[in-house]
């Protein structure tokens, strides 16, 4: 199949997903994820519509943007995601290169994009929009703050009041939601038992956090993401399925 036919794929079952739940589409985004392949498909993706696009590497991240808007022009309407976790060392990159950033997980983090973002004029121009990722599987393969048992854990929930609180304070940062991800290879009830604990959470750190913006769910992959836009997903990530296996 080509990447149109694969896309096309995609949306149409964007659009069944979403009716399963009553929900629109026009709620859901679709981050296509271009990570390790050139920026010539990604001027390919564009053209065939796709607007959002994900990187998991900061530094391919910053490589690839220049390239796409010296071709398309800066008014290209492309929005730049990342979507990997972040190393300390590569804040400066993301915070010059990203419009969202998915993985922020630590308050150290935070305040070193916050810092660059204003030194960089964005806290003024054009904020970074950020998820905060949540690990709700315990699995220490994954990323993201600790949130396994958040509903009996005060601990837990104190922690991501107070990373959001701080998200909320600091210059440059634009509140959006949490990100998490499923396990892998599990029947398909575990993976929703995830994506519905992680609207949950988003539920309650909405009316924890009241100043902030936290109804945004970035969850859901090639694998799982109709599972993911059935428990209220508001991005979906989405790789594999739109450009095949990975160049």
């Amino acid at each position: 199949m080509s990447i149109e036919q694969r896309y096309r794929d995609v949306l149409d079952r964007i659009e069944a997903a979403a009716a399963r739940v009553d929900r629109g589409v026009g709620d859901i985004t679709l981050v296509s994820v271009t990570k390790t392949w050139p920026a010539e498909t990604v001027l390919t993706a564009q053209q065939l519509g796709m607007r959002h696009f994900g990187e998991n590497r900061a530094e391919e991240l910053m490589e690839k943007r220049p390239i796409v808007e010296a071709a398309l022009g800066p008014d290209s309407n492309i929005t730049w995601h990342a979507i990997g976790a972040l190393q300390s060392r590569k804040t400066n990159m993301i915070a010059d290169s990203a419009d969202v950033f998915h993985a922020l997980e630590r308050p150290k983090i935070a305040h070193r994009l916050s810092r660059r973002l204003v030194e960089n004029g964005r806290a003024e121009t054009g904020p970074l929009t950020v998820f905060i990722e949540v690990n709700l599987s315990g699995e220490e393969s994954k990323s993201g703050l600790d949130c396994s048992d958040w509903e009996s854990s005060a601990e837990q929930r104190q922690a991501l009041r107070q990373l959001a609180e701080l998200v909320q304070q600091l210059p440059g940062l634009a509140p959006r939601g949490l990100m998490t991800m499923a396990p892998w290879n599990v029947e398909d009830e575990v993976v929703r038992s995830v994506f519905r604990r992680a609207r949950l959470l988003a539920y309650w750190l909405q009316e924890a956090a009241p100043d902030g913006h936290w109804a945004g769910l970035s969850m859901g992959m090639t694998d799982d993401f109709e599972i993911a836009i059935e428990e209220g997903a508001t991005h979906v990530r989405v790789g594999r399925a739109i450009f095949g296996p990975r160049h």
